[in-house]
């Protein structure tokens, strides 16, 4: 069993709660207001872009050597226009420079609430993309991902991160102009 704290009790942060209790794990959800000490060994951050700065400032000495997984698409709100980050750069990278001694992932910004809380995008059973720099970190998020019913895959290293906040930016626009519901999402066929 793995010890999961999750920082955001929105949409989603109750949809991984739900992943990873379905699984058996052991998940503490605290209000990203709150200043609560993040004790699993997995901190996932499960808040707007825009507030991540803030938790890190407050709490980002308490992540070295956890898993820290960004699930933010860093999305500019005021335009839907682009990300808010440079081109070269992705909302992971920037945590990932913020809390060295963290292993930092990026997941879960590829899906919506409602696929990772039911476990399908139509016929397809959800799948989490993971990108990051450390094997181990990647395969102890994979292991809370399929044992609570969904598919993880891992894309490659932390610089995919780009990739996959394009792809959740993509996806978030879609729903926004009502191109497909936020019961939707992409899938994976293998």
């Amino acid at each position: 069993m793995t010890s999961i704290s999750i920082i955001g009790t929105g949409g989603m942060g109750q949809a991984i709660a739900s992943v990873a209790g379905r699984g058996g794990h052991d998940v503490q959800s605290i209000a990203h207001e709150d200043t609560s000490e993040a004790t699993g060994d997995i901190v996932v951050l499960a808040v707007p872009y825009p507030a991540v700065s803030q938790i890190l400032s407050q709490r980002g000495e308490s992540f070295a050597g956890k898993i820290v997984v960004d699930i933010t698409n860093p999305v500019d709100f005021e335009t839907f226009d682009s990300l808010s980050v440079p081109a070269d750069s992705s909302a992971a990278a920037e945590i990932a420079a913020k809390v060295p001694d963290a292993k930092v992932l990026k997941a879960f910004n590829t899906t919506f609430a409602a696929t990772l809380a039911q476990g399908k995008v139509g016929e397809l059973t959800t799948t989490v993309l993971i990108a990051g720099d450390d094997a181990d970190a990647k395969a102890t998020l994979a292991e809370v991902v399929t044992s609570g019913g969904l598919r993880a895959i891992d894309v490659g290293s932390l610089k995919r991160a780009r990739e996959l906040e394009a792809m959740g930016f993509l996806q978030i626009t879609l729903a926004a102009a009502e191109k497909l519901p936020w019961t939707a999402g992409f899938g994976v066929v293998s």
